[in-house]
């Protein structure tokens, strides 16, 4: 049997396993690819002028809101802003 093939994300074109991709970006592929209405926020967190510690604190953040009704993280800029300078 054949194993499964990985969705494709921005984030993984399956050109180089997903195992070996930075934590982020599995991250990013494993939210856009359970809730694909969410890239655009994703993308904004991941195209943010963060450093990597920040983009990954961001990305954590937003991914911790989408459990949270009203938590204010589940806006990618407000995830931005609260890891500038991280």
């Amino acid at each position: 049997m054949a194993a499964a093939k990985q969705p494709v994300s921005k984030w993984f074109d399956g050109s180089t396993p997903l195992e070996e991709l930075s934590e982020t970006d599995q991250l990013a592929h494993q939210i856009v690819t359970e809730r694909g209405d969410l890239g655009a926020s994703v993308t904004r967190i991941m195209d943010a002028e963060l450093s990597d510690d920040g983009r990954s604190q961001a990305l954590d953040a937003f991914n911790t809101a989408l459990s949270n009704p009203g938590d204010p993280n589940r806006d990618p800029r407000v995830c931005i802003a609260a890891a500038e300078g991280a």
